[in-house]
Protein backbone atom coordinates (compact mmCIF):
# COMPACT_ATOMS: atom_id res chain seq x y z
CA UNK A 1 0.00 0.00 0.00
CA UNK A 2 2.93 2.55 0.75
CA UNK A 3 4.59 1.75 -2.57
CA UNK A 4 1.15 2.40 -4.32
CA UNK A 5 0.79 5.80 -2.57
CA UNK A 6 5.08 6.43 -2.90
CA UNK A 7 4.67 6.08 -7.00
CA UNK A 8 1.43 8.48 -7.00
CA UNK A 9 3.45 11.01 -5.52
CA UNK A 10 6.06 10.71 -7.56
CA UNK A 11 4.07 11.13 -11.09
CA UNK A 12 2.09 13.50 -8.90
CA UNK A 13 5.80 15.33 -8.33
CA UNK A 14 6.50 15.08 -11.99
CA UNK A 15 3.40 16.79 -13.09
CA UNK A 16 3.84 19.27 -10.79
CA UNK A 17 7.35 20.16 -12.20
CA UNK A 18 5.92 20.46 -15.84
CA UNK A 19 3.48 22.55 -14.87
CA UNK A 20 5.62 24.72 -13.57
CA UNK A 21 8.04 24.34 -16.35
CA UNK A 22 5.75 25.56 -18.91
CA UNK A 23 5.39 28.56 -16.23
CA UNK A 24 8.59 29.61 -16.70
CA UNK A 25 8.67 28.94 -20.25
CA UNK A 26 5.55 31.43 -20.64
CA UNK A 27 7.17 34.47 -18.68
CA UNK A 28 10.30 33.99 -20.66
CA UNK A 29 8.23 34.31 -24.18
CA UNK A 30 9.76 30.86 -25.09
CA UNK A 31 6.10 28.98 -25.95
CA UNK A 32 2.97 31.31 -26.78
CA UNK A 33 0.29 32.02 -24.95
CA UNK A 34 -2.29 30.09 -26.51
CA UNK A 35 -0.09 27.42 -26.07
CA UNK A 36 0.62 28.23 -22.47
CA UNK A 37 -3.46 28.74 -21.82
CA UNK A 38 -4.07 25.41 -23.18
CA UNK A 39 -1.58 23.46 -21.34
CA UNK A 40 -2.47 24.78 -17.88
CA UNK A 41 -6.38 24.59 -18.19
CA UNK A 42 -9.30 23.15 -16.32
CA UNK A 43 -9.19 20.49 -19.59
CA UNK A 44 -5.85 19.56 -18.96
CA UNK A 45 -6.17 19.12 -15.19
CA UNK A 46 -8.98 16.70 -15.83
CA UNK A 47 -6.79 14.47 -18.02
CA UNK A 48 -3.90 15.16 -15.57
CA UNK A 49 -6.52 13.75 -12.93
CA UNK A 50 -7.24 10.81 -14.95
CA UNK A 51 -4.14 10.09 -15.78
CA UNK A 52 -3.05 9.52 -12.02
CA UNK A 53 -6.53 7.47 -11.76
CA UNK A 54 -5.05 5.05 -14.51
CA UNK A 55 -1.45 5.06 -13.04
CA UNK A 56 -3.60 4.51 -9.46
CA UNK A 57 -5.44 1.42 -10.88
CA UNK A 58 -8.54 3.04 -11.19
CA UNK A 59 -9.46 2.88 -15.04
CA UNK A 60 -12.94 3.74 -15.52
CA UNK A 61 -12.74 7.35 -13.29
CA UNK A 62 -9.28 7.64 -15.06
CA UNK A 63 -11.06 7.34 -18.51
CA UNK A 64 -14.20 9.32 -17.48
CA UNK A 65 -12.22 12.23 -16.54
CA UNK A 66 -9.67 11.82 -19.68
CA UNK A 67 -12.50 11.53 -22.25
CA UNK A 68 -14.60 15.09 -20.35
CA UNK A 69 -11.11 16.63 -20.46
CA UNK A 70 -10.28 15.57 -23.96
CA UNK A 71 -13.95 16.33 -25.82
CA UNK A 72 -13.82 19.96 -24.19
CA UNK A 73 -9.82 21.01 -25.21
CA UNK A 74 -10.97 19.94 -28.94
CA UNK A 75 -13.10 23.48 -29.60
CA UNK A 76 -9.45 25.04 -28.20
CA UNK A 77 -7.44 23.05 -30.76
CA UNK A 78 -9.56 23.59 -34.01
CA UNK A 79 -12.82 24.83 -34.65
CA UNK A 80 -15.68 22.66 -34.32
CA UNK A 81 -19.36 23.16 -35.65
CA UNK A 82 -22.22 24.61 -33.34
CA UNK A 83 -24.06 21.15 -34.88
CA UNK A 84 -21.19 18.93 -33.29
CA UNK A 85 -20.57 20.65 -30.44
CA UNK A 86 -24.26 20.27 -29.20
CA UNK A 87 -23.73 16.61 -28.77
CA UNK A 88 -20.97 17.07 -26.75
CA UNK A 89 -22.84 15.94 -23.30
CA UNK A 90 -24.68 13.20 -25.27
CA UNK A 91 -21.63 11.67 -26.35
CA UNK A 92 -19.95 12.35 -22.92
CA UNK A 93 -22.87 9.92 -21.04
CA UNK A 94 -22.51 7.62 -23.56
CA UNK A 95 -18.52 7.47 -23.33
CA UNK A 96 -19.47 6.94 -19.51
CA UNK A 97 -21.60 4.26 -20.06
CA UNK A 98 -19.29 2.47 -22.12
CA UNK A 99 -16.23 3.06 -19.12
CA UNK A 100 -19.58 1.31 -17.07
CA UNK A 101 -19.86 -1.57 -19.32
CA UNK A 102 -16.47 -2.20 -19.80
CA UNK A 103 -15.93 -1.99 -15.65
CA UNK A 104 -18.27 -4.87 -15.77
CA UNK A 105 -16.41 -6.98 -17.99
CA UNK A 106 -12.49 -6.58 -16.07
CA UNK A 107 -14.40 -7.41 -12.92
CA UNK A 108 -16.25 -10.89 -14.28
CA UNK A 109 -13.54 -13.07 -13.00
CA UNK A 110 -11.79 -15.90 -15.46
CA UNK A 111 -10.18 -18.60 -14.72
CA UNK A 112 -6.19 -18.79 -14.86
CA UNK A 113 -6.31 -22.10 -17.22
CA UNK A 114 -8.39 -19.86 -19.91
CA UNK A 115 -11.21 -22.05 -19.73
CA UNK A 116 -14.63 -19.51 -20.23
CA UNK A 117 -15.41 -17.78 -17.08
CA UNK A 118 -17.87 -19.85 -14.69
CA UNK A 119 -21.92 -19.24 -14.01
CA UNK A 120 -22.77 -16.67 -11.70
CA UNK A 121 -23.73 -18.03 -8.37
CA UNK A 122 -26.82 -19.27 -7.45
CA UNK A 123 -29.04 -16.37 -5.89
CA UNK A 124 -28.48 -17.90 -2.04
CA UNK A 125 -24.86 -16.73 -1.87
CA UNK A 126 -25.79 -13.29 -3.77
CA UNK A 127 -26.67 -11.43 -0.14
CA UNK A 128 -22.76 -11.64 0.51
CA UNK A 129 -21.81 -9.93 -2.78
CA UNK A 130 -24.80 -7.22 -3.71
CA UNK A 131 -25.13 -5.26 -6.61
CA UNK A 132 -27.12 -2.05 -6.63
CA UNK A 133 -28.06 0.79 -9.16
CA UNK A 134 -30.02 3.83 -8.64
CA UNK A 135 -31.02 6.88 -11.14
CA UNK A 136 -33.43 9.70 -10.13
CA UNK A 137 -34.35 7.63 -7.09
CA UNK A 138 -33.05 7.21 -3.42
CA UNK A 139 -32.75 3.74 -1.70
CA UNK A 140 -32.14 2.56 2.29
CA UNK A 141 -30.48 -0.76 2.11
CA UNK A 142 -30.18 -3.14 5.20
CA UNK A 143 -27.24 -6.07 4.72
CA UNK A 144 -26.74 -8.83 7.32
CA UNK A 145 -24.48 -10.69 5.85
CA UNK A 146 -22.19 -12.95 7.89
CA UNK A 147 -19.35 -13.34 5.33
CA UNK A 148 -19.76 -10.41 2.71
CA UNK A 149 -16.89 -9.93 0.58
CA UNK A 150 -17.86 -6.67 -0.96
CA UNK A 151 -20.44 -5.12 -3.73
CA UNK A 152 -21.38 -2.67 -6.66
CA UNK A 153 -22.92 0.98 -6.02
CA UNK A 154 -23.86 2.93 -8.91
CA UNK A 155 -25.96 5.83 -7.70
CA UNK A 156 -26.67 8.53 -11.04
CA UNK A 157 -28.52 11.51 -9.72
CA UNK A 158 -29.52 9.63 -6.76
CA UNK A 159 -28.82 8.25 -3.49
CA UNK A 160 -28.59 5.54 -1.89
CA UNK A 161 -27.50 4.19 1.98
CA UNK A 162 -25.91 0.80 3.02
CA UNK A 163 -26.72 0.03 6.50
CA UNK A 164 -23.37 -2.88 7.10
CA UNK A 165 -23.63 -2.32 11.45
CA UNK A 166 -24.92 -5.99 11.44
CA UNK A 167 -22.95 -7.65 8.66
CA UNK A 168 -19.86 -9.62 9.55
CA UNK A 169 -16.67 -9.63 6.95
CA UNK A 170 -15.38 -12.56 5.22
CA UNK A 171 -11.78 -13.44 6.03
CA UNK A 172 -10.45 -12.13 3.33
CA UNK A 173 -12.11 -8.43 4.09
CA UNK A 174 -14.37 -6.91 1.63
CA UNK A 175 -14.43 -4.68 -1.72
CA UNK A 176 -17.00 -1.79 -2.72
CA UNK A 177 -16.99 -0.35 -6.04
CA UNK A 178 -18.72 2.53 -6.09
CA UNK A 179 -19.71 4.91 -9.15
CA UNK A 180 -21.94 8.49 -7.99
CA UNK A 181 -22.15 10.85 -10.69
CA UNK A 182 -24.78 13.55 -9.49
CA UNK A 183 -25.56 11.25 -6.48
CA UNK A 184 -24.31 10.18 -3.43
CA UNK A 185 -23.76 6.82 -1.53
CA UNK A 186 -23.55 6.07 2.15
CA UNK A 187 -22.45 3.35 4.31
CA UNK A 188 -22.93 2.61 7.84
CA UNK A 189 -20.38 0.33 9.24
CA UNK A 190 -19.24 -1.37 12.40
CA UNK A 191 -16.91 0.83 14.75
CA UNK A 192 -14.43 -2.16 14.76
CA UNK A 193 -13.87 -2.47 10.62
CA UNK A 194 -11.07 -0.48 9.14
CA UNK A 195 -11.42 1.90 5.75
CA UNK A 196 -9.92 2.04 2.92
CA UNK A 197 -10.05 4.88 0.80
CA UNK A 198 -9.54 4.44 -2.99
CA UNK A 199 -12.40 6.46 -4.61
CA UNK A 200 -10.66 9.07 -7.09
CA UNK A 201 -12.83 11.83 -6.96
CA UNK A 202 -13.91 15.39 -9.30
CA UNK A 203 -15.94 17.87 -7.78
CA UNK A 204 -16.95 15.47 -5.20
CA UNK A 205 -15.96 14.26 -1.91
CA UNK A 206 -15.57 11.29 0.13
CA UNK A 207 -16.05 11.75 3.83
CA UNK A 208 -15.69 10.05 6.98
CA UNK A 209 -18.17 10.91 9.62
CA UNK A 210 -17.10 8.95 12.14
CA UNK A 211 -14.74 11.33 13.89
CA UNK A 212 -14.12 10.98 17.62
CA UNK A 213 -16.45 8.50 18.16
CA UNK A 214 -13.69 6.02 16.19
CA UNK A 215 -11.59 5.06 19.02
CA UNK A 216 -8.39 3.17 18.41
CA UNK A 217 -9.17 0.43 20.86
CA UNK A 218 -11.96 -0.85 18.76
CA UNK A 219 -9.55 -1.04 15.30
CA UNK A 220 -9.00 -4.84 14.05
CA UNK A 221 -6.84 -4.53 11.44
CA UNK A 222 -8.26 -7.94 10.03
CA UNK A 223 -11.76 -6.56 9.18
CA UNK A 224 -10.07 -3.53 6.32
CA UNK A 225 -13.20 -3.04 4.06
CA UNK A 226 -12.21 -1.32 0.59
CA UNK A 227 -13.97 1.35 -0.83
CA UNK A 228 -12.81 2.75 -4.52
CA UNK A 229 -14.26 3.38 -7.60
CA UNK A 230 -15.15 7.28 -8.84
CA UNK A 231 -17.37 10.19 -7.67
CA UNK A 232 -18.33 13.52 -10.06
CA UNK A 233 -19.98 15.96 -8.75
CA UNK A 234 -21.57 13.56 -5.92
CA UNK A 235 -20.07 11.82 -2.67
CA UNK A 236 -19.41 9.30 -0.82
CA UNK A 237 -19.63 8.78 3.07
CA UNK A 238 -19.29 6.26 5.63
CA UNK A 239 -19.93 6.71 8.85
CA UNK A 240 -21.59 4.52 11.93
CA UNK A 241 -24.78 5.84 13.10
Amino acid sequence: MERGNSNKRFYFGIILIVVGVIMILEKLNLIPDSVADLLISWQMLLVGIGVLALIGGNRTGGTILIVIGGFFMVPELITVPYEIRKLYWPMILVAIGVALLLRQRDNTQKPKDGSFPLPERPADNSHNNFDDFVIFGGREIFINSQALTGGKATSIFGGMEFDLRKANMAPGGAVIDCVSVFGGCGFKIPMDWNVRNEVTTLFGAFTDKRGDTFNERYYDPAKTIVIKGVSIFGGIEVKHF
